[in-house]
């Protein structure tokens, strides 16, 4: 083989490596993330803490993730993505650590919000990575395994919470080293990326700049963005659909109510998780081909129905099916399908989109400026359906009880627990997911000419490539 085919093949070969890396790091985020809510209902009998109170420990990391989302653009203007990546794993295993080791209520609170700074660090710059990393015609497509990394790792964090969670090791509860264990693994993935990050760092380096520069280009850059009206209507869905999503964190706490054991649990979630990660791959390469015969609304359509699709979805599964143990398998066929079908807009159209609407340049600022937003409503989802369930539908706080008499209140309690949580959860979905299909409307008109206009001011740019920062892959490299 000739020298100059050696040297495209081994170009390949990196390229696709460090494609894999940033889906095991989007993989380990989403684990760390999901592992608190698989274990909610065992914070909340050790801590002595109500579901509103559960839910305000996930807002207070989500609303100090929202926070530090811009701080992801700054850090990948100044240096190569996959060591912004690493940095994000360093600092979310610290905190998981310390989550591990909390022993009160306002410090986990405390700990879990600093988990957030290190999980804002990794999304933007991985989605960016990635569509600076694939062409056009597919992007859909490997948004859809980006999808499929995602939820690997949240069912990866839900099981090993729901399965280590009725165990103990040496006094240890299982919950606890479940924190722990996450943390170990989440450090290695970083020294991992790290190590990858300097072996690959043979590029032209960057030019030092002012941080003051750094931080007036980004002002404007991100001005620029925020001026996109396609961006605006994105962002404008994300509230309202990414608001159902945050709400389903009760999951799990729902089907023990049920009556499903933990590993019933674990095998449910799995199941859905497994549906979604198919729906974002369906609906990737569904947006790939609808987009090459209606370039111009072929996505939009495959996200009303998707988001349309989960209002009836989620009433049977919440309100008609009944709250027994022995209906496994009628709820992990509700499951499945509501998973499959509300779960193609990240991969089919908002993520292809967002790279589409601005040059390669602004492609992190745009995703870290997405999930702020859309991060800021979602952060209210957990407490929000936590009032609801507890002060319009009706859930009672178990205390713990002894056996006899007392155990079968306890269980006929969880039951209307489980029915007073339902309810709570498809009113967070209805409502939002109604509002983000109508919203998507509104793409029909703005898409087509911010696109067009991202291109030229790109074919402007000559690319809109700065060595080793925003749009420095090739877009051609990986197929």
């Amino acid at each position: 083989m000739p020298e100059q085919g050696k040297r495209q093949l081994r170009r390949k070969r990196t390229a696709a490596a460090t494609l894999l890396l940033a889906y095991v790091a989007l993989a380990m985020e989403r684990a760390d993330a999901a592992l608190l809510p698989a274990v909610y209902r065992e914070i909340g009998a050790a801590l002595q803490a109500s579901p509103t109170a559960l839910g305000s420990i996930a807002l207070s990391r989500s609303v100090v993730q929202a926070a530090c989302y811009p701080l992801a653009a700054y850090l990948s203007a100044r240096h190569d993505r996959l060591t912004v990546i690493a940095l994000g794993a360093f600092l979310w295993a610290a905190a998981t650590l310390l989550i591990g080791l909390s022993t009160t209520f306002a410090q986990m609170a405390v700990t879990a919000a600093l988990n957030g700074v290190g999980l804002a660090l990794q999304i933007p710059a991985i989605f960016a990575f990635v569509a600076d990393s694939i062409d056009g015609e597919n992007r859909g497509m490997a948004f859809g395994w980006l999808m499929v990394a995602s939820k690997a790792g949240t069912v990866g964090g839900t099981t090993l919470g729901l399965l280590m969670a009725p165990t103990s090791f040496f006094g240890v509860p299982g919950w606890r080293l479940a924190f722990l264990m996450l943390a170990a693994m989440g450090a290695t993935v970083g020294v991992s990326i790290r190590a990858f990050a300097a072996a690959g760092s043979n590029g032209p380096a960057r030019a030092a700049k002012p941080v003051r520069q750094e931080l007036q280009e980004l002002a404007r850059d991100a001005k620029a963005v925020l001026r996109v009206p396609s961006f605006q209507v994105i962002v404008a869905q994300g509230l309202t659909g990414s608001f159902p999503w945050s709400a389903l964190s009760f999951t799990a706490m729902w089907l023990e109510l049920v009556g499903f054991s933990h590993g019933e649990t674990a095998a449910l979630i799995t199941l859905f998780k497994v549906a979604t990660s198919l729906g974002g791959l369906f609906g990737g390469k569904m947006g790939d081909v609808l987009a090459g015969r209606l370039k111009n609304s072929g996505r939009i359509i495959l996200s009303q129905i998707s988001s349309g699709s989960a209002i009836p979805l989620s009433a049977v599964l919440l309100l008609a099916l009944t709250n027994e143990p022995a209906s496994f398998a009628r709820h992990g066929a509700a499951l499945f399908v509501m998973g499959f079908m509300a779960s193609w807009n990240t991969s089919a159209t908002n993520s292809p989109i967002l790279s589409e609407i601005v040059p390669p340049r602004s492609r992190t600022t745009v995703f870290a400026l997405d999930r702020t937003f859309e991060a800021v409503l979602a952060s209210f989802a957990p407490p929000v359906v936590g009032l609801l369930a507890e002060r319009v539908y009706g859930y009672m706080l178990v205390h713990a009880a002894a056996g006899g008499a007392e155990h079968a209140a306890s269980v006929e309690t969880d039951r209307d627990n489980a029915t007073s949580l339902a309810r709570a959860l498809y009113t967070a979905i209805a409502i939002h997911m109604a509002v983000c299909c109508l919203v998507y409307s509104f793409l029909y008109y703005t898409y087509p000419r911010d696109r067009d206009l991202a291109r030229a001011e790109t074919a402007r740019d000559g690319g809109g490539a700065r060595p080793g920062g925003e749009g420095s892959g090739s877009e051609d490299e990986v197929e």
